[in-house]
C-alpha cells in the first residue's frame, strides 16, 4: 500500500470500523461517543467523539 507522508513525515491511519457507541454525561450535557477500531490486527481503539468522525469519515455510518 501507498503510504501518504505528510510535510513534517507524519501519515494519517484511516478508521477501520466503529465498534461500540456510549453516552457520557458531563453535568447536564450529553456527548454522544463512538469507539473506533483503527487496526483489526493490533487492536487499537479509541473513544473518539461520534460529531467529529461523522464528519471526518461518514462513510463509516453507512452501516451503523
Amino acid at each position: 500500500d501507498d503510504i501518504q507522508l505528510k510535510e513534517n513525515l507524519s501519515f494519517e491511519v484511516p478508521p477501520v470500523k466503529i465498534a461500540d457507541r456510549k453516552m457520557k454525561w458531563l453535568r447536564t450535557k450529553e456527548i454522544p461517543l463512538v469507539k473506533v477500531i483503527w487496526n483489526e490486527v493490533t487492536g487499537d481503539a479509541t473513544w473518539e467523539l461520534e460529531s467529529k468522525m461523522k464528519e471526518q469519515y461518514p462513510e463509516l455510518f453507512n452501516d451503523v
